[in-house]
């Protein structure tokens, strides 16, 4: 090696300096956390006789988990096709750091209060039950808004690997999540419980979901708003592979997806299941 060439390396990579985090390891590494969660509650509840609200105890916990691995998926698929600028800068780093302690509290709150029988949703009972549920919500809205400045930072990347259906796919699906779980969330937590309605011991739920089939459900509307940041994106993705022109059609999309979770939400709202069983 030349001097020249020597003094070029060791300008652009000084030994002591560490290279930057790459974001996508990161998200992908929360995806495998979550993953190793999800199979831990698993096999909890294959061990478990207890039961809470009807369900094993670890049900809610698995969920949780499994939401968290597709959430973490879905960004690493997006943020991996984003400039290495993006993908290591600031804005990012500090973005993922807030996220994942906000998913660690959240878990660690929703799988001990599993682990002792009690429910880690609407328990307000004593004033440290309502200051934890308080403090989960505020790393739920963490969460909400770490996804909508993701999908800012790919929206505006001009070098990202994103052809212009996926682009605006993410740009609107990430979004919509954002601001329609905020609206959807923000009234299920304030509320008594996930219904709107008093459902009958032996009411009908949708299978599977456990949705109620009987009176007002919260929770199909937040499920739509939730997954919007897949939605579109796959739909952008779809029409770019198709060739197809996509901006219209995207902004058709994201306009119908609105408009049916918010009629989903204030169907619940008039005390009206989703489907009546």
């Amino acid at each position: 090696m030349n001097t020249l060439t020597w003094t070029a390396v060791t300008r652009t990579a000084p030994a002591h300096q560490a290279a930057p985090v790459d974001a996508a390891r990161t998200l992908w590494a929360l995806t495998g956390f979550s993953l190793a969660l999800l199979l831990g509650f698993v096999a909890a509840s294959a061990l478990e006789t207890r039961t809470l609200d009807g369900a094993n105890v670890w049900l809610k916990p698995a969920k949780f988990a499994l939401s968290f691995a597709v959430l973490y998926a879905t960004l690493a698929l997006v943020v991996e096709r984003l400039s290495v600028a993006v993908r290591t800068g600031w804005a990012l780093r500090m973005t993922l750091a807030a996220m994942v302690l906000a998913t660690w509290t959240e878990m660690a709150y929703i799988g001990g209060r599993a682990g002792s029988g009690l429910a880690s949703h609407f328990a307000v009972a004593t004033p440290m039950e309502a200051l934890l549920y308080s403090l989960m919500g505020v790393g739920a809205v963490t969460l909400v808004v770490g996804i909508a400045v993701i999908g800012w930072l790919a929206g505006r990347d001009a070098a990202a690997e994103l052809g212009p259906g996926l682009r605006l796919g993410v740009r609107w699906g990430f979004a919509m999540s954002a601001l329609l779980t905020l609206v959807t969330a923000g009234y299920l937590s304030s509320n008594s419980g996930h219904f709107v309605g008093v459902p009958s011991a032996d009411a009908a739920v949708i299978p599977l979901l456990g949705w109620s089939g009987e009176v007002g459900d919260l929770r199909p509307a937040h499920f739509l708003a939730l997954h919007a940041m897949q939605v579109l994106p796959l739909l952008g993705w779809w029409l770019d592979r198709r060739g197809k022109p996509a901006r219209k059609t995207v902004h058709t999309a994201a306009a119908v997806y609105a408009a049916l979770t918010l009629a989903v939400f204030v169907q619940a709202l008039m005390g009206l299941p989703l489907v009546r069983l």
